[in-house]
């Protein structure tokens, strides 16, 4: 089965919020696909972040690209309402966060959104089993949620393939991403592994200077040149 084209995806939580449209904006320009929200509760995990204003006013300022909506939240129902109506195009959640995890799935597509799960690296794959025809999205945390800047948990990579394989077996094109710790020294070995979209924050949005509108291009493109280094 043909994999999706590779999906940089940066994470608006370590972006300078004084500037944030700006800030989205030249990471766009600078090759970025996907734009990304970690949307945390401080119930479900250690911190509390934005919410759907914030996509909303996004979308107002002019961002088209597709708004990938992480929720680390509990529960979820409600936030997935707001964040389709704010103009999110993915909505991945928790199975834990949600009593009833095929209804949550279903209302995100009821609600026009493409919908995914998210593992967190202690989490069985005990879900996927009976959802793999619902989902266009499944996320493995490769950190313990709530923080970015966290350095990469090793054994996210045989869970990487043990999740590619579910897919490929499965016929369905559903993306593998992967969120946290993603570097330009080891996004080659985690798309060798089997993911084909990255969340990457602090690596994008800290790497240089930032008083330069272009300074995301070099990290993007090292990115991509690391990416196109990949034996799959």
């Amino acid at each position: 089965m043909a994999r999706l084209p590779d999906l940089i995806s940066p994470s608006i939580l370590s972006a300078d919020f004084a500037r944030l449209g700006e800030e989205v904006d030249n990471v766009l320009k600078a090759g970025a696909d996907v734009v990304h929200f970690d949307v945390m509760d401080n119930h479900y995990v250690p911190n509390l972040t934005i919410g759907p204003l914030v996509c909303d006013a996004l979308r107002k300022h002019g961002v088209t690209a597709e708004i990938d909506v992480h929720l680390m939240v509990t529960p979820v129902d409600n936030l997935i309402n707001d964040f389709a109506k704010a103009g999110a195009s993915y909505i991945t959640f928790h199975p834990d966060a949600t009593i009833h995890v095929d209804r949550s799935l279903q209302l995100v597509h009821d609600l026009g959104c493409k919908s995914g799960l998210v593992f967190n690296p202690a989490a069985p794959l005990d879900a996927l089993e009976y959802v793999m025809d619902k989902v266009d999205l499944i996320m493995l945390m490769s950190v313990n949620p709530g923080f970015g800047g966290q350095s990469f948990i090793p054994s996210t990579m045989t869970k990487l393939k043990q999740v590619r394989k579910m897919i490929d077996d499965s016929g369905y094109d559903i993306r593998l991403e992967v969120d946290g710790g993603v570097k330009a020294n080891n996004i080659k070995e985690i798309k060798e592994a089997g993911a084909d979209m990255f969340v990457a924050g602090s690596a994008i949005f800290g790497a240089a200077n930032s008083d330069d509108p272009n300074h995301y291009d070099s990290i993007i493109t090292e990115f991509r040149s690391e990416l196109a280094k990949a034996n799959v």
